[in-house]
Order: structure tokens, then sequence, then C-alpha cells
């Protein structure tokens, strides 16, 4: 009988090859959920999961003779099955969900029994969708009756903004009196950074190429100390992930930004923060141009 695996176990799924690459583990790497517990921030039961996801999907299995479970490919050759990871049932709906929203092929508000027939699902699965797309902020349950779309980046006029309010938070969030290295965060998103920039770039996924990106500023903003800045970034890496999806992937651009954000690093951890904001800056600058071009092809 197949399981039935939730976005949870998904996500943990992702989050975990992740620490593969990032650790540049090799095949036959023993996976115990003990160590994993940790790294992925879960309990057993849900890492349990996980593992069994990632196998049923042939990323790790058993080895004759020994208990537990096994990488069955090095660090650099896991790029293709981040794609694959993606096209479970759930996930598609998940994101055609979202497309045909942007696409304004949906009504502002849905109940689940409109989300149950337009997609074919039980009334569970249609619950959990929802419920993953109010956790990534763009519906909300209302206290009536069904779900609201709230605001999205939706197109080339929203990545524009969601970029500018970027730009001006995140380089200023570098220069907070409370702003402090934590040499741990740096070392963490650094290795993640410089596996995608030394060739990783070249067959990562997706999925990993974008939570690269995202982890990046999201840990950038965790050292400002100041929750309401790191809310606010998760908060636009959230809306800007179901476009991100949708363009075509530039996989130069992706080595370049990399190199970008460990220059970056470079220059926090040297004490100079007012240039490391300046370039963060500059960077923020040329994405959004890059992103609003990308997305105004897309809606041609």
């Amino acid at each position: 009988m197949k399981n039935d695996y939730n976005s949870l176990h998904i996500t943990l799924a992702h989050r975990l090859l992740e620490h593969v690459r990032a650790e540049n583990m090799q095949a036959g790497h023993h996976m115990t959920e003990q160590s994993l517990e940790e790294v992925l921030g879960a309990s057993r039961s849900p890492i349990r999961s996980a593992l069994s996801y990632l196998r049923d999907h042939q990323v790790v299995g058993p080895q004759e003779g020994r208990r537990g479970l096994y990488l069955l490919k090095s660090a650099d050759e896991l790029g293709e099955f981040d794609e694959r990871l993606n096209i479970s049932v759930e996930e598609q709906n998940y994101l055609t969900l979202a497309r045909e929203k942007m696409a304004g092929l949906l009504p502002t508000v849905l109940t689940e029994n409109e989300v149950m027939r337009r997609y074919d699902l039980t009334r569970e699965r249609a619950r959990r969708i929802l419920a993953r797309a109010a956790n990534e902020g763009w519906m909300e349950q209302r206290a009536s009756k069904g779900w609201s779309f709230l605001p999205m980046i939706d197109g080339p006029r929203a990545c524009e903004e969601s970029y500018a309010l970027r730009q001006v938070l995140e380089p200023a969030a570098m220069l907070m009196p409370d702003f402090s290295i934590d040499s741990e965060v740096i070392n963490r998103v650094r290795k993640q950074q410089q596996a995608l920039a030394g060739g990783g770039y070249k067959h990562a996924g997706y999925a990993e190429m974008y939570s690269a990106n995202a982890n990046f500023h999201e840990a950038i903003a965790s050292l400002s100390g100041n929750r309401f800045i790191v809310q606010t970034i998760i908060r636009q890496n959230q809306l800007r992930r179901l476009l991100e999806y949708q363009a075509s992937v530039d996989r130069e651009r992706v080595r370049r930004q990399c190199l970008e954000h460990i220059a970056i690093l470079d220059l926090l951890e040297q004490g100079e923060r007012e240039q490391a904001a300046q370039l963060l800056a500059r960077h923020l600058g040329n994405a959004s141009i890059e992103k609003v071009a990308q997305f105004s092809r897309l809606v041609d």
C-alpha cells in the first residue's frame, strides 16, 4: 500500500537533500533519524516519513547486512531528484492552484467543495493544499465560509514592488544597532552558496536553487535582531516562490548570484557592514531588473 505523504514530509525531504549537498555527502552515507532531528528541526516521526518518501523515490535505500537507510547517490548526483520529488500529485495541485490564480482563472473566494471538484481531490487533500497556501502567505481562511486569496507576486509590477521593498529593508537590516555576526549561521549559508557556485548550479533542481537563495536572505535578516524584519523577508520569499518556479532558469545567473552572496558574507565577517549593505543593495537592484524583464516575457 502506497504511503500518504503530506506537505511537511515533502518539505523535510527537500531540506534533507539540501543538507546532503551542503555537507557534500557521498553514496553510502548512513541517514539516521537521530542525526537529522537537529538539522531539520523536526521530530523523528515526520523525519521517518521524509526518509520513507525518499526511499520511494530511490534517493535512499537499505544496504545488505546493515540496518537503516543509506544514500544511493552522492551529493553532486542528486540534482535530478528535486524535479522528480516535485511531481507528487499534491504538489502538482498546489502549484496548479497558484498558477490558475495568477492567470485570473479563479474567483477571489474559494470553498473547499469547489477545490475538491476542480482538482478532483478528497476533502483532506483539499484542506492540506489550502492550509499550505495560507501558511505560505497567499490565502487565508474566512471567518464565515471559504478561503480568500491575499495579494501575491503575480506579475512584473508586483515583482518590482517586492524587490523595491527588499532593496530598502535588507541593506538597512545590516546597519541596525543589534546586528551581530553568528559564525554558525554564516558558515551554514556559506557552505550552501559554495556548493552551488562550485558546480552545483549546473544540475541543481529548481527547489534547491530557490531554497538556497531564500535561505541566504533570511539568514542575513535574522542577524539584524529584529523579528519583524525577519518575518517580512520570509513572507516575501514565500510570495515570490510560486512565480519563481514558473520562470526559466539561467544557471549562469545562479552561479553569479551565489558568488555575490559569498562576497557579502566575506564583507560581513571582515566587519565591513556598510560595504556589505551597499553590495546587497546593488545585488537586489540588478536582480529586480532581471526578474521584472523575465516575468514581463512570461505574460506577453
